[in-house]
């Protein structure tokens, strides 16, 4: 396990985010060798995932995807780093929403919204590059890390150009406290849940799969539209955000509709370019409770 400290951040993290993005991505090659090669990262958990998953897969094919996997992961990995200092203009220049009319036209009505999204490509490089394109004001919902000082230095990184990051425990406040002020939260929802009962259940890449119901609450507690957003890779370290409408009626919804339309749409993603969603991530490590049954 990783330590982070102010030595790490200042002589390691810092330097290696000024570098160029062609030098990071000669990092990124030295890293997939060694992430894929030489240390096996978790790949134990991320062949296990992709088998589950793809059942109709060769070995073969479950392999090569795996390589594309690590490829992009270690992309991921130096972008994210990158993002420490990265400037505004950059920020623009690779990063794109294709389509904010999607959630424009709710701001117009004077109706805040949520931005449903899983850890599919980079999710970093949208942090901080989406309230630049949206009119909503960008909000985005964080499990706050254990170590207090790398958890401060994201935290500031992720708000430097306007969004503002709220931990999971805060969200209900900060929602009660800004009726007024026009919201677009964005909320990644394809973590494990941490309490398995409590999790809405249903079928997704081939097994029973909980997630997390806060996003459908969200919605039908403050009436917010849900907007799902595909984010697609162009080509190395160059991003865009597609935005696709969920619902702009919550409360006429049946229950676990929200939440099954977005999943759907990202296991939708997942099946076209499965190398770029985290594969390394335990997301199925909890099992069905024998008492929920799935339709």
């Amino acid at each position: 396990m990783i330590v982070f400290n102010p030595l790490l951040y200042y002589l390691v993290i810092i330097p290696l985010s000024l570098l160029p993005f062609p030098v990071l991505y000669g990092v990124s090659n030295i890293l997939y060798f060694i992430f894929y090669y030489l240390v096996g990262y978790r790949k134990k958990v991320v062949l296990q995932n992709l088998r589950h998953s793809f059942p109709e897969k060769t070995e073969k094919e479950i392999q090569e995807t795996a390589r594309k996997f690590y490829k992009h992961f270690c992309d991921l990995v130096v972008e994210s780093i990158k993002i420490f200092t990265i400037s505004e203009k950059q920020t623009l220049k690779r990063f794109k929403v294709n389509n904010p009319e999607v959630s424009d036209v709710y701001y117009e009505q004077n109706r805040s919204v949520l931005f449903a999204g899983g850890h599919y490509n980079n999710w970093e490089l949208l942090a901080v590059g989406m309230n630049q394109y949206i009119k909503h004001h960008a909000a985005g919902i964080y499990t706050p890390l254990s170590n207090k000082f790398f958890d401060g230095k994201m935290q500031k990184t992720r708000e430097r150009f306007g969004l503002k990051m709220l931990p999971t425990r805060a969200v209900k406040r900060f929602l009660d406290d800004n009726k007024n002020k026009l919201t677009g939260l964005v909320f990644g929802f394809d973590q494990s849940p941490s309490n398995p009962k409590s999790a809405h259940w249903m079928k997704f890449l081939n097994q029973d799969t909980g997630v997390q119901y806060g996003i459908e609450k969200l919605a039908k507690d403050y009436n917010c539209p849900v907007i799902y957003g595909t984010i697609n890779k162009i080509k190395r370290g160059h991003y865009t955000l597609d935005l696709v409408l969920v619902t702009d009626k919550p409360l006429d919804t049946t229950d676990g509709y929200i939440i099954e339309t977005a999943t759907k749409l990202l296991e939708k993603d997942i099946i076209r370019q499965p190398e770029y969603w985290l594969w390394s991530h335990k997301r199925w490590k909890h099992k069905k409770p024998e008492s929920i049954k799935i339709k």
